[in-house]
């Protein structure tokens, strides 16, 4: 979802954009990642690739390791060869959720879950190869295309399913188009760090979130049933609250992401336009 939305921007803006699925490129091979960037020679590397089934992770740790922490040391190692700036996508679930409020780059760490571990190791080893790494946490990411929270949701709604939406775990929705232009603009400014991208607004439940994309879809009468985060018994544990805000990002001159419902319009009206087509 997030690699489609990021190759659909840099192309719209001039770019050379090179592709990768996983079977063209599995990042978690090293000597696969430094051919293919020796043969393409990048000026920069968004790496979008991620293994982000939580409870997957929960289940496979060494599958989790291999895609969320040895595949940004491979990128970070070959774009050093390449002298190619390198921006990494991390997650939200490295905190554990127990602030109230909003994490910044000065809190703490503290995953979880598998795969909060492996993408802060990730993280971590990225930055140790390569000075010139970026990395970005975002979360709660929806959007056209992929598999998320959200195009469940409306995919279940379209078929007139009783749904469940979690009332008490929070976080900052990030719409895909969005966050692919902040990746391209972190990568042109090239300055090494780590940062928060998010929608703006003060973040959402889980329920919440539902209900509004329901309600902007034209699926108000959906049947919701609001349930705790503990109720539903998943192997991974989640945190409570994992809402993100970013210290650096205005003082290097980089503007607020539109509010996340205004995002959540657009991505509904999308939703719409998509729907009628498959209709006709």
């Amino acid at each position: 979802m997030v690699g489609r939305a990021v190759c659909g921007y840099c192309q719209s803006e001039g770019d050379l954009v090179f592709a990768y699925d996983h079977q063209s490129l599995d990042i978690s091979c090293s000597d696969r990642v430094r051919q293919t960037l020796q043969k393409d020679k990048p000026d920069a590397v968004i790496n979008c690739a991620a293994w982000t089934d939580v409870d997957g992770c929960e289940l496979d740790k060494e599958r989790a390791f291999a895609a969320n922490s040895r595949g940004p040391e491979n990128l970070a190692n070959a774009s050093r060869e390449m002298n190619a700036a390198l921006v990494t996508i991390s997650t939200d679930y490295v905190f554990d959720g127990e602030k109230q409020g909003f994490y910044t780059q000065r809190d703490q760490p503290n995953p979880k879950s598998v795969y909060g571990v492996a993408k802060l190791e990730g993280e971590r080893r990225a930055q140790l190869a390569y000075a010139r790494t970026i990395v970005v946490r975002t979360g709660f990411v929806f959007g056209p295309g992929g598999s998320n929270f959200l195009s469940t949701i409306m995919e279940r709604a379209g078929r007139g399913e009783k749904l469940k939406a979690i009332r008490d775990a929070f976080g900052t929705p990030s719409y895909a188009p969005d966050l692919a232009r902040r990746l391209r603009e972190l990568a042109q400014l090239d300055l090494p760090g780590t940062f928060h991208v998010v929608n703006a607004g003060d973040g959402a439940s889980y329920e919440e979130f539902a209900r509004a994309a329901l309600d902007l879809a034209g699926y108000a009468s959906t049947s919701v049933e609001s349930v705790a985060m503990d109720s539903l018994n998943r192997p991974a544990p989640r945190p409570q609250n994992s809402r993100l805000k970013c210290l650096l990002s205005e003082a290097v001159g980089l503007a607020p992401l539109p509010f996340w419902k205004d995002s959540l319009s657009s991505f509904a009206a999308l939703d719409s336009q998509r729907e009628v087509v498959a209709k006709n």
